[in-house]
């Protein structure tokens, strides 16, 4: 069989041959190898058997090299995009930009979409791998984002000048607790967990998901927590946790309850029970869409993080005992709060 590339020079081939021995990358000495052997006119099909490697990879780097030469070895080219300014303008597109923009019925980004956006616009063809590594190149990792909420409340800074004032005027006779509701699923919340490589780990679901909820209010002074169950939340679990704040802080004459802005926390049921109860019970609201002004938050995260994430309990009687037992078990809390600094519970 004849030549399959021409190698007549002698300065081209004594290149190559410089490349496959002394180069340190190894990937270039393979090509340089490649190419040798293509020189030599051995078959496609030795080449391939011999370097464990596609027809497609040969025909690649043989189109490379008789269009651009040597130097082309030295860096992972694709034709067009040899000068691998793409790489910077892709980076922009998937942080600042979706694809929508371009016309695509997506919400965020793939390799694979990128490849297509950069012929379409750019007539610049990589394939997809070459596309994960310059994204991972450029310090890009593929992660699940936080969410983060839009609209802030325009009156923020006034209710928490007023919570803070509540809370540094305290006299010993009030008490200030902070309220939320979280729900407890039968169905479990997935999370990362331990498990063998290539064999993923499996959480078992109950198949019917029962729903309960818990209200809480946090001691400010003291870190207890006070819990109250219920098949929904609405505000016959909202009144009926007012009702257990009365009778668990008997020996305060007024009881501050600064809580979000669900709309069954400020409805005709809740106005009934303050009426009932003059001012035993006063309700302070925190800005809107503020979750990290409730140091209670970070309690529900503690116990989604340790209890309800990943477990394994059959019936919702099962779960509920475990969530309380777990309450009971961290009383009383750190009140971890940045917004109104709060004080550490005693």
């Amino acid at each position: 069989m004849g030549k399959i590339i021409d190698l007549d020079s002698a300065r081209c081939k004594r290149g190559l041959v410089q490349c496959y021995r002394r180069h340190p990358d190894p990937e270039v000495r393979r090509r340089a190898q490649m190419l040798l052997l293509l020189g030599e006119g051995y078959s496609w099909r030795l080449i391939s058997a011999v370097m464990f490697c596609s027809t497609r990879t040969i025909s690649r780097w043989k189109s490379r090299f008789e269009q651009g030469g040597i130097q082309v070895l030295s860096g992972d080219v694709r034709g067009p995009a040899s000068d691998q300014s793409w790489a910077g303008l892709v980076v922009g597109w998937v942080l600042k930009r979706t694809p929508r923009d371009f016309g695509f019925l997506r919400s965020r980004w793939c390799c694979a979409v990128v490849v297509i956006v950069l012929w379409e616009f750019c007539a610049v063809r990589v394939s997809a791998e070459t596309v994960r590594r310059r994204l991972r190149g450029a310090g890009l990792v593929w992660r699940r984002p936080r969410p983060t909420l839009r609209p802030k409340d325009p009156e923020r800074e006034a209710k928490i000048a007023r919570i803070r004032a509540l809370l540094a005027d305290l006299p010993p006779d009030e008490i200030a607790v902070f309220q939320d509701e979280v729900d407890v699923n039968t169905n479990p919340k997935i999370g990362p967990m331990w498990m063998m490589r290539a064999r993923q780990a499996q959480v078992p679901t109950p198949g019917v998901n029962h729903k309960r909820y818990l209200a809480g209010s946090l001691n400010w002074r003291t870190g207890m927590l006070i819990a109250t169950e219920g098949p929904r939340r609405n505000s016959e679990l909202f009144v009926e946790h007012l009702e257990d704040l009365c009778r668990h802080l008997r020996r305060y004459r007024k009881i501050h309850v600064i809580c979000d802005n669900a709309i069954f926390h400020n409805c005709h049921a809740v106005w009934d029970f303050l009426k009932q109860h003059p001012g035993r019970i006063v309700l302070h609201f925190l800005p809107k869409y503020a979750p990290e002004a409730n140091p209670i938050e970070r309690i529900w995260w503690h116990l989604h993080e340790e209890i309800t994430r990943n477990h394994r309990c059959r019936t919702v009687q099962d779960l509920l005992d475990l969530v309380f037992d777990w309450l009971q078990g961290r009383m009383p809390f750190m009140v971890e709060d940045q917004i109104c600094h709060l004080k550490a519970a005693a």
